[in-house]
């Protein structure tokens, strides 16, 4: 029951987290909202895992440096997926 609650949690940050990584990068992104939300929510999976590896997920209170991590993943995600996604296809 807890790695389910563990999912859930991610997922439902990492909606949060797509939406604020494309806020806070400057100029226009040119990608859906849905491929933003799917981006966060690679990042909040991703930025739990390094923060298990570095042993900074189980800390009392607010994980702030698991968000963190978790956010700067985001934008360097909605960066590189925007770039690639914005191109002109031929």
């Amino acid at each position: 029951m807890e790695i389910i609650l563990s999912i859930i949690s991610a997922l439902i940050i990492g909606l949060i987290i797509g939406v604020l990584a494309r806020l806070i990068l400057p100029g226009k992104q040119n990608i859906s909202i849905w491929l933003t939300i799917l981006v966060g929510m690679v990042a909040a999976i991703i930025g739990t895992l390094i923060a298990g590896l570095f042993g900074y997920a189980d800390t009392p209170g607010v994980d702030w440096w698991e968000l963190i991590t978790q956010l700067v993943l985001a934008i360097i995600g909605v960066g590189l997926v925007s770039g690639f996604w914005s191109r002109p296809r031929t």
